[in-house]
């Protein structure tokens, strides 16, 4: 009896083993979730704490057309164009804000020291879960 447990843990242990890690962004299935894996992979990368560069990272999460804006954006205001600030935000939070058009607007409010913070809004299709815009807040 003893052989076989030890042959049947071995098994389990050893198809364990044989399971692939599920890549951090693969389970991002939602819109806020895509929006908060590709945040939190943009500022490890920025932080040097991935083995990713930011470009590598936005070339991933957001669509070619996005990313030469945001050079563009990047160029023009002296800053970075995801942060939207020269430094790094101390945390963040989303929140889902609406869909149509087959896009969804996910709003990323930095945080940043003092207990000032920043909206950044984000527009994902639903279709791909790419990332499309990135913005500040809409004109009121």
């Amino acid at each position: 009896m003893s052989k076989l447990r030890t042959a049947l843990a071995a098994a389990v242990l050893g198809a364990a083993v044989v399971v692939p890690a599920v890549p951090a962004h693969a389970a991002a299935s939602t819109p806020e979730a895509r929006v908060n894996t590709f945040f939190r992979e943009y500022r490890r990368a920025v932080l040097d704490t991935k083995d990713q560069s930011p470009a590598e990272v936005r070339a991933h999460y957001l669509t070619a057309e996005l990313n030469g804006r945001l050079d563009a954006w990047a160029q023009a205001n002296d800053a970075d164009p995801v942060f939207r600030a020269q430094n790094v935000p101390l945390d963040w939070s989303t929140r889902y804000e609406g869909s149509g058009a087959g896009h969804a607007t996910i709003v990323l409010t930095e945080k940043w020291g003092g207990g000032t913070s920043q909206d950044v809004w984000h527009s994902v299709r639903l279709d791909t879960l790419v990332i499309s815009d990135l913005e500040g807040p809409p004109a009121k």
